[in-house]
């Protein structure tokens, strides 16, 4: 058994040389996968209060309770930046300087959160107000995998807008794998957005949303094509979307310069690669459905196990 062991573990060291896929060692790390995740489930909990916890939270100590979660927040989230920056410092920013700064991100982040509670509240109503299926707002937000992600999103998009690495991206993803909406931190989403079931929906890093947005399951905000590779960094991949559209189920919308006009309605599963005006309904029309009595197609679709 200790010579399979050894066998296995020489193998693996050979392959941390080879191939790379391990984290730095001896010196400059990234910041943690685990860490960010449990800063992102503490931040949400400062956004909504008792939505996200086991206990009942008193009035009497919110106050408390709030300080608490801060005083614990920020140094923990202190120290992952300093090791973002640490990996993809600023130009022309020293070493030196680096702490300064990470302190002063995080004191950046943790000031704008007011303004995103004020950003989600739009969120929330806009998703009470458009699903009839809605009880209420609290149960919008503590039932509706889409609140987690546009919170993620909104939170994780300040840091984006400071070019800070990796933190921003490791955030949305772990709320694209509890809730299955795909939303880049690098998007711009206005007020009163709304991603009904949100599954399977992705919206790209730079897409540009308006308010009052609404889009359905397996919605695709995506670019024309990725073949250049990292040459097309930094330039505008994918739509721009203006106020008060809906996008229904299926719809895949490409390419940066396609824009969707305002008040528009893209019907599902329709491709499209080009602009449309505003108060267009924009529908596939060459897809059909072709309805047939069983004893018509007998066998057709009989499986044998």
């Amino acid at each position: 058994m200790q010579e399979t062991a050894n066998r296995l573990v020489d193998a693996l060291l050979a392959s941390y040389t080879q191939v790379g896929g391990i984290n730095h060692l001896d010196g400059k790390n990234l910041p943690s996968q685990r860490v960010i995740a449990a800063l992102t489930s503490d931040l949400l909990r400062l956004l909504f209060p008792g939505f996200f916890d086991e206990h009942v939270l008193p009035s009497s100590a919110i106050r408390e309770t709030t300080t608490q979660r801060v005083e614990s927040v920020v140094p923990r989230l202190e120290g992952e930046l300093y090791k973002s920056l640490e990996y993809a410092p600023p130009a022309s920013t020293r070493r030196a300087e680096l702490p300064a700064l990470a302190r002063e991100l995080t004191m950046h982040f943790v000031e704008a959160l007011p303004a995103v509670r004020e950003l989600l509240q739009t969120d929330v109503q806009a998703a009470y107000g458009g699903d009839p299926a809605a009880l209420s707002q609290d149960e919008v937000i503590v039932a509706y995998p889409f609140v987690e992600a546009i919170a993620v999103q909104r939170m994780a998009h300040q840091l984006y807008l400071r070019k800070v690495a990796l933190i921003p991206r490791i955030m949305t993803e772990w709320a694209h794998r509890r809730t299955g909406l795909d939303l880049h931190p690098g998007a711009e989403i206005g007020s009163h957005f709304f991603v009904d079931h949100c599954t399977g929906t992705v919206v790209g890093e730079t897409t540009q949303i308006g308010s009052h947005v609404r889009l359905y399951q397996g919605v695709g905000l995506v670019a024309r094509s990725l073949s250049g590779g990292q040459a097309l960094r930094g330039q505008k991949r994918h739509p721009t979307i203006h106020d008060r559209v809906t996008i229904y189920a299926g719809a895949t919308i490409m390419g940066g310069d396609t824009v969707v006009g305002a008040g528009s309605t893209v019907g599902a599963n329709v491709f499209l690669t080009h602009s449309v005006p505003a108060n267009s309904l924009v529908l596939a029309e060459e897809v059909r459905v072709k309805v047939l009595s069983k004893t018509e197609r007998a066998g057709a679709f009989d499986y044998q196990i």
